[in-house]
């Protein structure tokens, strides 16, 4: 199994069906919030709707990992420790920040600026956590990367050179939570297992939120069949990505897998148009020069790996 998770066409293979999964939530929570109901300033009821989504998706999680490993699967000691710290930055800070900002923008432009999240998971691991030195490639790739990220916000319809706090500010702060627990994950899934660290921080993270919902008079019904079907598709989308980008990380260097997501904001961008209709929200010219941007910026920080490996 680990041979074969690391061929570089079943990596491309596999890291592209994550993030079209992740892509597709973009619209998928949008539609899932007309469906259900939510309007774009209940802020109890998204963060109810996204703890169910959360929760849902941690028992698949755990019963896959259970099934495939021929018991059932749950942290033992301090597992439930780093499951709780995952699950704070990964879970429950992310997303209530993006579900939250996600309803007061275009999802075209929430999906490019998630696109950023390479690079700042680059400067939290190297100048927070040091486990890797920042370099002059790096940095580059960075500032390129983030380029990409003000292009989009500055075209017609976009923020122009103001910042909506609460839409595309939260969407931001949503991604350096996820920097954060990326380079968490790494670390602890050292030791533990990180399927099963990715199925009990979701179970954790979607209790939480709930919880938090409720307690602030969130309240949501199932409306139809359709409805229900669109919760259980995104509670799948987050199993199947993190699930499969898990055992990614497992096998492969997190340079190797990490370049990959600038496919993310590309699908977002394309689910959004389509099921959207918000192609009129930016430039066609605009907002490919943002995707080329991103994607220049994560191959510049990807070379500079392969250089360094072959001196």
């Amino acid at each position: 199994m680990s041979k074969y998770l690391k061929k570089t066409w079943v990596v491309c293979l596999l890291a592209s069906v994550s993030c079209f999964l992740w892509g597709s939530a973009f619209p998928g929570v949008k539609i899932g919030y007309e469906w259900f109901q939510i309007a774009s300033g209940e802020t109890a009821a998204q963060i109810l709707f996204a703890g169910c989504r959360f929760f849902l998706a941690g028992i698949l999680v755990i019963l896959f990992a259970s099934l495939t490993s021929g018991r059932f699967l749950r942290p033992v000691g301090v597992e439930w420790k780093h499951a709780a710290v995952i699950s704070l930055f990964q879970t429950i800070l992310q997303y209530i920040l993006f579900y939250i900002g996600l309803a007061h923008t275009a999802g075209t432009k929430a999906s490019i600026i998630v696109g950023s999240n390479v690079f700042i998971a680059i400067l939290t691991a190297s100048l927070i956590f040091r486990q890797e030195k920042l370099t002059r490639e790096k940095m580059l790739g960075c500032v390129i990367g983030f380029a990409g990220v003000v292009l989009i916000n500055l075209t017609p319809g976009g923020m122009s050179l103001t910042m909506s706090f609460g839409g595309e500010g939260l969407v931001l702060f949503s991604t350096v939570a996820y920097a954060f627990s990326s380079v968490i994950m790494k670390k602890y899934s050292k030791k533990d297992n990180p399927v099963m660290l990715s199925g009990y921080q979701f179970l954790i993270g979607g209790i939480v939120m709930m919880a938090v919902g409720i307690c602030m008079g969130g309240r949501i019904s199932v409306p139809s069949g359709k409805a229900a079907l669109m919760l259980l598709y995104l509670a799948l989308a987050s199993a199947m990505a993190y699930t499969i980008w898990s055992q990614l990380l497992k096998y492969n260097p997190v340079s190797r897998v990490a370049v990959f997501c600038f496919m993310t904001p590309l699908f977002g961008v394309i689910l959004s148009a389509v099921f959207l209709h918000e192609s009129e929200q930016i430039s066609l010219v605009q907002g490919a020069a943002a995707l080329i941007l991103i994607t220049v910026g994560i191959i510049i920080s990807h070379r500079e790996k392969k250089v360094r490996e072959s001196i």
